[in-house]
């Protein structure tokens, strides 16, 4: 192509996307006929309206236009405010969100009301099920597809789809007394990703329900300014060292009406995970310090819980969502061996019953689905480089009967898991590689059809944006959901002829570990010339920045400016095993800044980087990171900084994520001092570089008073910083003309900064 266009900041956020049309929210129907997705409007890239696509045919059209259907959606309620943040979908309108019951019947949550759409062989027609003033969310249609089920005012509901008869199936919510019923806190939405406080019995026999007490949690006051107004709003926020929300899990019967009290969690416990595997109820638990993740199974009346395993990790554990049950166990994931495998739980009475599936120095990502026809188990990781996530299989060949056998051999059938010592036993489980289904070269994710037959991909690379298409099991294309062909009439295609593509390499850290960079020069890079360098940094426990993948077009807008774009995967980050996470282990803010700064001394060395004009940015935990650099290197390093809606002091962070790092304050004080950006200021000597501020006014993640504590702290040293904040604006900056001026912002800062 010859097109050449100049690429605007402007261009950058307006619509059409230039990455293309892209599908979200991707879900099989039950009977796997269907699939289901969200896509962004072309005159409107933040409304989202639900389509459809047909397996058999291969025909796509949509279901629900949203702006038919509720044109405005009117102000959110708080809770769904909160909610969205939680789930990053902020900056959405429109169809955010949409639940499959039967085969036949979706559910869709629009403009704070209910409607049910019913497929049929002659299309398909729109219910509204509630018109009220209240806020519903949290809304699914029941197993079997008899009822609604939904929160309104901190208790739960549902609706007979037969009848339309609507009731409350959980006690009034008491505000005063901080109680609520079937929801989820605030640490479970935002650090556990449970963003749900009920959940059905697979024949809705029974509904299991949390009672939420947040009257010990702290009230922080945030002030959310906004434009024309300021609301002082009183959150339950634990901070790190203080009290929990008191959690009960009950179970009602939805015949009888009984409820019965099953176990009870909190401050010192945590409810992370809850699945009904028939009528079992299993639950999981996580104590205070992080170190062991407790699974309870009760089978019924008069539901006596017993804990039938545990894994237990030295420093902390992370959670996951695997959890399928085959007829020898239950198939999940550990990090027993130090990277996450997969392993069968023969329902044994501790970990060293887990035997494997998978194993190996790399990690898998998610449990996706198990074939019970073919006993393959599908599941996505990084067996072939921690740069792209794939696709793979394994076969689950063992019956009751082969496991005994293989008791008394040592080999597992069909040339799996050779080693059947216990997990917690040894360093290294011995398992050959999967099968990877995907293509190489690219990172994906993926939705696996119900019986495993088949999935929906969606893949990109350095040179691809995301393209979506229906892939039976062993990885042959079915039919494009979203090709997103990069031809002439792709947003992007005048800017092809420029688009500059990431390399790839590694450095070595102070002990030895491998560190993945990705370096973006720009198009016309001239190896005789020196450029300068922005490092976008994150640096954060489960996040990766360095993949395979197609990125962010504001790294193209840069590159064209005449920036060199640097990130380095730090120690801490995602997908390469414990050893790797857990450097940070109650000093954050040490071992990553290091790597950091080995990541500046390789630069300075290139002969066509300009060391004088290197630049640091980042956001939220890389806005943290951002001030720690700066303040833990050498004056001069550096030629500006900006920081946005950064944790300052993690005593002022939630008491999930910062105790599974830091402990509590309490008991780790000198951890938290020497971790804090207060603590380095105090230390500074000379002058640090020019650094710009940057946080939205009504953050409930982190909230604004880490930024105004660090301002006075600035202020009463003499350190000078520029300031941008946005009224109304949470941990994210959302919408096309904030996140334009943020971009012109940071753009006018730099450039003052690192052009010659």
């Amino acid at each position: 192509m010859t097109n050449r266009a100049e690429l605007t900041i402007e261009r950058l956020y307006a619509s059409p996307s230039l990455s293309g049309p892209s599908a979200t929210g991707v879900k099989y129907s039950p009977d796997g006929r269907r699939v289901t997705f969200l896509k962004a409007r072309e005159d409107d890239g933040s409304r989202y309206d639900l389509w459809q696509f047909d397996v058999e045919t291969g025909e796509q059209s949509m279901l629900v236009d949203s702006s038919v259907l509720v044109p405005d959606e009117g102000e959110l309620s708080e809770e769904e405010k909160a909610l969205r943040e939680r789930k990053r979908i902020a900056g959405r309108k429109g169809i955010v969100d949409y639940a499959w019951g039967t085969a036949d019947t979706i559910l869709v949550p629009l403009g704070g009301d209910l409607y049910l759409v019913s497929l049929g062989e002659d299309g398909h027609s729109v219910r509204q099920l509630i018109d009220t003033d209240a806020f519903e969310y949290d809304a699914r249609v029941s197993p079997k597809g008899n009822f609604v089920s939904f929160i309104r005012d901190g208790a739960l509901f549902v609706i007979d789809l037969a009848t339309g008869e609507e009731r409350q199936i959980s006690p009034d919510a008491e505000p005063d007394k901080a109680i609520a019923y079937g929801v989820s806190e605030f640490v479970a939405q935002e650090e556990m990703s449970r963003y749900t406080g009920y959940w059905w019995s697979p024949d809705e026999r029974h509904i299991a329900y949390t009672r939420v007490d947040e009257s010990k949690v702290d009230i922080v006051e945030r002030f959310d300014i906004a434009a024309e107004q300021t609301t002082v709003i009183d959150q339950r926020y634990p901070r790190a060292g203080r009290p929990n929300a008191l959690v009960n899990l009950m179970v009602r019967n939805m015949k009888t009406g009984e409820v019965s009290n099953i176990y009870g969690v909190g401050p010192d416990t945590y409810l992370a995970r809850v699945n009904w595997a028939g009528r079992s109820l299993w639950f999981q638990t996580v104590n205070r310090d992080q170190t062991e993740i407790t699974y309870h199974r009760t089978d019924g009346k008069p539901w006596r819980v017993w804990s039938p395993l545990r894994e237990r990790q030295e420093k902390w554990v992370n959670l996951s969502k695997d959890f399928c049950t085959v007829d020898e166990g239950i198939v999940l994931s550990t990090e027993q061996s130090g990277y996450r495998h997969l392993a069968l739980s023969r329902f044994g009475s501790e970990s060293d019953d887990l035997v494997p599936i998978t194993g190996g120095n790399w990690a898998i990502d998610s449990l996706k689905a198990i074939d019970r026809e073919t006993r393959m188990v599908y599941f996505t990781g990084y067996a072939d480089t921690p740069l792209e996530q794939h696709l793979y299989r394994i076969r689950l060949p063992w019956t009751d009967e082969e496991l005994e056998n293989s008791r008394d051999t040592g080999r597992l059938p069909d040339s799996n898991c050779t080693d059947l010592t216990p997990m917690s036993a040894r360093a290294q489980v011995d398992c050959p590689p999967p099968v990877r289904i995907t293509e190489a070269g690219k990172s994906w994710s993926v939705t696996m059809a119900p019986d495993g037959k088949s999935f929906v991909g969606t893949s990109s690379s350095p040179t691809q944006p995301p393209q979506t298409g229906l892939y039976s099991a062993d990885g042959a294309l079915i039919g494009w959901i979203e090709e997103n062909a990069l031809d002439e009439s792709h947003p992007y295609a005048p800017y092809l002829d420029t688009h500059a593509v990431p390399e790839f390499g590694t450095l070595e850290a102070e002990d030895g570990q491998t560190l993945h960079y990705s370096i973006l020069k720009p198009a016309d890079f001239d190896p005789s010339k020196t450029y300068p360098v922005i490092i976008d940094v994150y640096g954060g426990p489960h996040v990766q920045t360095v993949d395979r993948d197609w990125e962010s077009l504001s790294d193209q807008y840069l590159a064209r400016q005449g920036y060199i774009v640097f990130r380095l995967d730090n120690r801490g980050m995602a997908n390469r095993g414990k050893r790797f996470e857990d450097v940070i282990y109650r000093q954050t803010g040490g071992p990553e800044v290091r790597d950091q700064l080995a990541g500046v001394d390789w630069l300075k060395a290139q002969p066509f980087v300009d060391a004088d004009r290197i630049a640091i940015q980042g956001w939220s935990y890389g806005g943290y990171m951002t001030l720690m650099t700066i303040l833990q290197s050498p004056e001069g390093t550096f030629a500006a900084a900006a920081a946005g809606a950064p944790v300052t002091d993690w005593s002022l962070y939630d008491t999930f994520y910062t105790e599974r790092y830091m402990d509590t304050p309490q008991d780790n004080p000198e951890g938290y001092e020497k971790s804090s950006v207060f603590y380095h200021l105090d230390q500074l000597e000379g002058a640090l570089p020019p650094t710009l501020l940057m946080h939205g006014m009504a953050d409930d993640n982190v909230t604004f008073d880490n930024m105004t504590r660090l301002m006075a702290a600035m202020q009463e040293k003499g350190l000078m910083f520029d300031l941008m904040t946005y009224p109304g604006q949470r941990h994210g900056i959302r919408g096309q003309a904030l996140q334009t001026h943020l971009m012109k912002t940071r753009m006018a800062f730099l450039n003052r900064h690192l052009k010659p």
